[in-house]
């Protein structure tokens, strides 16, 4: 350990080792059968004990008794060492499990917000495969994801849309098809697929975010220079989908949100265009922890997890 005073450096002379010493000793009983614990010889055990009393100029131990008894400034450091040496080795412990890639802090953000349906049931599988993990998902008014992980504010973006960083991998999870929701007695079950004009006489029903997040606007819509009659928001999609069969409106949801209430009969689906409206999700993480175990387990669990 070193200390700054009046510009010099000054070596204070405890370290780790005098307290795991001190604390082998007093688990064994004796110099020699704590030596043994250490891999080290009595008399190197012997010197670091001296070397301590010289420092401090006090003995630690009265020698005259046996097993060796602790002085006051002895139980002093021993009670230190109690205190400090758990803790160093559990962080010990700890930033191995990390540097191996077997635990580590994974906070997420998301940028497509139908994403929770699909990120409740792959997080309480992670959580079972990877319990020292540390987890948690950021949100927040004007929250920018991207940009919060360059800064390293969150771990892993779940994003449809990939973008070109140096120091970010944007790593595909699955293919979606983005299908406009309808009632099964809406006028326009009668197309085969929709066309943005489509859409100009609309209630479209959107989760509350910016239109940017939104690929019905910035694939679809948006391109066309077509704007709906009325955008009305939901938060949650059962929300959404109710009020897509009450005739409130129509939405426009990834195939796998909807996949559910399709196989119910409870709504109609229309593709975006003749070829439909496709797209990928990715996991955004830094590129130099791409590699990392637990990031590779949280990606591979999402890609199972829609089949692939």
């Amino acid at each position: 350990m070193f200390f700054i005073t009046n510009m010099r450096v000054i070596c204070m002379l405890l370290e780790l080792r005098h307290l795991r010493s001190l604390r082998a000793i007093d688990q064994a009983g004796s110099l020699a059968r704590a030596a043994e614990q250490l891999h080290l010889t009595q008399s190197a055990l012997s010197h670091q004990i001296k070397s301590l009393e010289n420092y401090y100029q006090t003995p630690l131990y009265l020698r005259s008794t046996k097993p060796l008894t602790l002085t006051p400034v002895g139980l002093k450091l021993l009670a230190l060492a109690q205190q400090v040496l758990p803790e160093v080795d559990a962080t010990d412990r700890q930033l191995r499990s990390y540097a191996q890639g077997q635990s580590g802090r994974l906070y997420i953000a998301i940028e497509c917000h139908a994403c929770f349906e699909w990120l409740i049931p792959v997080l309480d599988q992670y959580r079972q495969d990877w319990p020292e993990v540390e987890i948690d998902i950021r949100l927040g008014l004007n929250f920018e994801p991207i940009a919060a992980l360059q800064k390293g504010e969150v771990d892993l973006v779940i994003s449809s849309d990939p973008q070109a960083h140096q120091d970010l991998s944007f790593e595909p999870l699955f293919e979606y098809e983005g299908l406009l929701a309808l009632a099964h007695d809406h006028p326009l079950t009668a197309k085969e697929y929709i066309v943005p004009a489509d859409l100009a006489d609309q209630t479209l029903v959107t989760y509350p975010v910016e239109r940017k997040r939104l690929d019905v606007f910035t694939h679809f819509l948006q391109p066309a220079g077509v704007e709906p009659a009325n955008v009305r928001q939901g938060e949650l999609t059962a929300i959404i989908l109710l009020l897509v069969t009450t005739l409130k409106g129509v939405a426009v949801l990834p195939d796998w949100v909807l996949r559910e209430s399709m196989s119910h009969n409870r709504l109609t689906t229309r593709p975006l265009g003749k070829n439909g409206m496709h797209g990928t999700l990715h996991a955004a993480v830094r590129r130099n922890e791409c590699d990392a175990a637990f990031i590779q387990g949280f990606i591979a669990l999402g890609k199972s997890a829609m089949g692939d």
